[in-house]
């Protein structure tokens, strides 16, 4: 009764909050610092070998419509899609009057994809040139963009669009798939030859990160017009 009591306070969640930023950066900070000093290359030459056919690296594992299934993946963190789900959830938020709630999706997003932008520039980790890459890339390797934009984005209008709704199974439900969204496309960056499994954890710890802190922003302006509604 008491950990239920303490869950169901309002100091509980911004202390998870912080607890959760915090240790996703530190785990972020390990792992770069690992990366840096060559640390990974063993992990992920192991695992990215693991996922190609053992006599022909060229070749990514199992049947041939899971290549194009991992593409079909991999294009919900790319730039136009995310884009494009993002205006669609800033009018839904406008329409529902939240508007707030709707600044704040366009600014995450967008930091994000300047955050993004900056440590790639910053560590400047070249793509895995092991095996052959089954799609295109243009950017440096660490942190992977797409899982990184896309734990930002999806988690992010996850809980924004959970705010505005009434059902805790439909907050669930959204946050559920926000977050799967986000775990499957990072594995098929790496699936498809594209990144280091380590970009991806990388770009994993930073995403959930900002969308944490996002997140909390969010719950925060929630209960505070919660707090300004006239109880009858």
């Amino acid at each position: 009764m008491r950990l239920l009591a303490l869950v169901k306070s309002h100091a509980f969640w911004p202390l998870a909050a912080v607890l959760l930023i915090g240790g996703s950066l530190w785990a972020f900070a390990e792992l770069a610092d690992e990366v840096l000093e060559g640390e990974t290359h063993a992990f992920d030459q192991a695992l990215l070998l693991a996922l190609r056919e053992i006599h022909d690296p060229a070749t990514p594992i199992g049947p041939t419509w899971l290549r194009e299934v991992a593409r079909d993946i991999t294009s919900l963190g790319g730039a136009a899609f995310l884009s494009l789900l993002t205006l669609a959830s800033v009018g839904f938020l406008l329409l529902c009057r939240k508007y707030a709630a709707a600044l704040l999706a366009a600014a995450a997003v967008v930091g994000g994809a300047l955050l993004s932008i900056t440590l790639k520039i910053g560590f400047d980790r070249p793509r895995p040139d092991l095996v052959p890459h089954a799609v295109e890339v243009y950017s440096a390797s660490f942190p992977s963009g797409h899982a990184m934009l896309a734990s930002t984005t999806y988690l992010t209008l996850g809980a924004l669009l959970a705010a505005v709704q009434s059902d805790r199974r439909t907050k669930v439900y959204l946050m559920s798939w926000a977050i799967l969204l986000g775990i499957l496309v990072g594995l098929s960056r790496i699936y498809l030859g594209v990144h280091w499994p380590t970009d991806v954890l990388a770009g994993w710890c930073v995403g959930s990160s900002w969308a944490l802190l996002c997140g909390s922003v969010a719950l925060w302006l929630q209960q505070r017009e919660f707090s300004r509604t006239p109880r009858s």
